[in-house]
This record gives C-alpha cells, sequence and structure tokens, in this order.
C-alpha cells in the first residue's frame, strides 16, 4: 500500500504537490460516503481524509458540523470508521487517515482503535485537539502498529511548539492556514505561507496546508510553498448539493490545480 509520505513525495516530483480530500464517514448515508471517497480518489485526489462524526466537535465550521450531526443522527458508530477504511480500500490504491477528535479513541481504547484501524487498511490519524506532549498513548501505539500520526500547527505556534509538532509527527504535519473553525474561504490566509516557512525551517518531513481552501486556484496558490493542500468543506457541500457525481467533478477540478 502507499504510505503518506510517499504518496507525498511522489506528487511533488511528478507535479506540483499532494492533493487531500476530506469527508465525513456516514454522511449522507454510509453506503454514500464510501462512494464519494472512491471517486475523490479516482478523480484525482491522492490521499483521503474520513472524518469521524463527534457530538462535540471544535475544529469543524458549519457545512461539517451539519453533515457530522447528521451522520450521528443515522445512527454511526466508530465501528463504522473501520468499516468505511475497509471498503475503500478495498477499491482503490490511496492511502486513508482518520481525522478525529481523541475523546471517541481514548473511550474505544487507543491500542484496540490503533489494531483495527490497520486491520481495516487504514493510514493512520489527524487529531486536531491532541498535542504532543498529551499524547503519549498514541505515540507509543503508532509506534508499535506502523502508523502515521499528524498533528496540527497553527500561525500562532511558537517554535518551542512547532519542534515539537515535527517530532511527534510522521507523515506530514497539518498547517493551519487561518485561526478558527473549517470553511471555504475568498483567499488563504498569508499566514499559512509564513507558518509553512517556519515549518521547513525546522524540517518538518512535509507540510500540508488546510481550512479554507476551496478552489483549484487555490490549490495551486498553496502548493506553490507548501507539499499537500487539504479541501474539506468545499466537497462536503458538493455532496450534500449534488451528490457523489458533484463531489467527483469538483475532486477533478481541485486536481487541476496540482499540475506542475
Amino acid at each position: 500500500m502507499n504510505t503518506v509520505g510517499s504518496v507525498i513525495r511522489r506528487r511533488n516530483d511528478e507535479a506540483s504537490g499532494a492533493l487531500i480530500g476530506y469527508l465525513p464517514v456516514g454522511f449522507p448515508t454510509f453506503d454514500e460516503s464510501v462512494e464519494a471517497a472512491v471517486a475523490m480518489v479516482e478523480n484525482g485526489v491522492d490521499i483521503l481524509e474520513l472524518g469521524l462524526p463527534y457530538s462535540d466537535p471544535v475544529m469543524d465550521g458549519p457545512v461539517i458540523q451539519a453533515a457530522t450531526q447528521q451522520a450521528l443522527a443515522n445512527g454511526f458508530r466508530l465501528s463504522d470508521g473501520f468499516e468505511a477504511v475497509r471498503r475503500i480500500t478495498e477499491r482503490v490504491d490511496a492511502p486513508v487517515l482518520i481525522m478525529t477528535y481523541w475523546n471517541p479513541v481514548v473511550q474505544y481504547g487507543v491500542d484496540r482503535f490503533a489494531d483495527d484501524l490497520v486491520a481495516a487498511g487504514g493510514a493512520g490519524l489527524i487529531t486536531p485537539d491532541l498535542i504532543p506532549d498529551e499524547g503519549a498513548a498514541w505515540i507509543a501505539a503508532s509506534e508499535r502498529t506502523g502508523l502515521d500520526r499528524v498533528f496540527l500547527a497553527a500561525p500562532t505556534s511558537t517554535d518551542a511548539r512547532i519542534r515539537q509538532v515535527i517530532d511527534a509527527s510522521r507523515g506530514f504535519v497539518y498547517a493551519v492556514s487561518t485561526m478558527g473553525i473549517t470553511g471555504a474561504r475568498s483567499d488563504v490566509d498569508r499566514a499559512a505561507r509564513t507558518l509553512v516557512e517556519r515549518l521547513t525551517a525546522a524540517e518538518a518531513p512535509a507540510s500540508c496546508v488546510g481550512v479554507g481552501i476551496s478552489t483549484a486556484a487555490q490549490v495551486a496558490e498553496v502548493l506553490e510553498y507548501a507539499e499537500g493542500a487539504i479541501v474539506g468543506s468545499a466537497l462536503v457541500n458538493a455532496l450534500a448539493t449534488g451528490g457523489v457525481a458533484a463531489v467527483g467533478e469538483l475532486a477533478a477540478e481541485l486536481a487541476r490545480g496540482t499540475r506542475a
């Protein structure tokens, strides 16, 4: 299976960088979320980021919150996340990262979660509310299983925090483009460029920028200085308004922004 790191390196060699796409599991239905994820890869998304719906999100904007609340109302369970990863990785050869808040992992059991994710074919976790100095259990479990661990850095992160995030991350560092919640924006914050420069100077494995990216032009802009661009709310909105076909069309359009 392609690893997150190898895909990012390959896409930076053959194009301008990697395109990472986010969708929540279970929205608008479980089967449609799987089909939409597959359609994203088939139309140019290089790495998938599957969100686990959670009742108390702290980073999600209104589009993603509405989608995850619908998934929860539909009866989403953590086991559905592993089943989605399994079904997707059986059909497409793209790394699948789970994006999850930390409480569900703790409640499930950190080692059990890591083992079940490996068994499903998953590549690792993005943990938006877990900081490295509180992540000993996850770092140990990911070392044991070989899973990637993606921590976040923000424009307000100190040099010491950036060093900590880089040392703890494997796969890439998630560079938050602007302070605040997720959601499409007309301009990607210039602070993202400065943040990536700081991460690069500190020898981050790779920096992928997320929050606010919604167009091929923004993808191209981000990939002028980062190794990857992460798109979430725009894809979720496409799924909400136009179904799986619309997600595939938007993924193909966004992928144009990766052309060198």
